[in-house]
């Protein structure tokens, strides 16, 4: 079995989203999307997200597209990494939080691959969310 994992806010689900879901699930057979920690959003945006930590877990469990979704971690933020064990990481097209130490912090075996992105002059969060 080949296990991928994708992270990711998920604040406002999209058609970029699925499409990354989607994207993810080709390159193994179980997925697992990690949901960013309200904490973490901030820390990365600047601001808190739209809806909180565990309604964006409930609306990713709803599209029933993983075969597991659950919580970052606040403290290490690789730990999820760690725990799940994946072949697998998959990164969204403007993915840049925490990849400059990801390399270091798995496995030689994990494979790293960059998703493409989905028209995202259209299906892009920061873009879709209401003032």
């Amino acid at each position: 079995m080949t296990k991928v994992i994708v992270f990711g806010t998920f604040d406002i689900i999209h058609e970029g989203h699925l499409h990354l879901f989607k994207q993810a699930r080709e390159y193994g057979d179980f997925l697992i999307v990690v949901v960013a920690r309200d904490m973490v959003v901030c820390e990365v945006k600047g601001k808190s997200p739209q809806f909180d930590e565990n309604t964006r877990l409930k609306n990713v469990m709803a599209l029933n597209i993983a075969d597991k979704v659950r919580l970052g971690c606040v403290e290490d933020r690789y730990q999820a990494i760690a725990e799940e064990k994946p072949d697998i990481v998959a990164l969204g097209y403007d993915q840049r939080a925490f990849v400059d130490r990801l390399a270091e912090e798995i496995d030689e075996h994990v494979q790293i691959v960059r998703l493409a992105p989905y028209l995202p002059e259209i299906y892009k969060s920061s873009k879709l969310k209401q003032p």
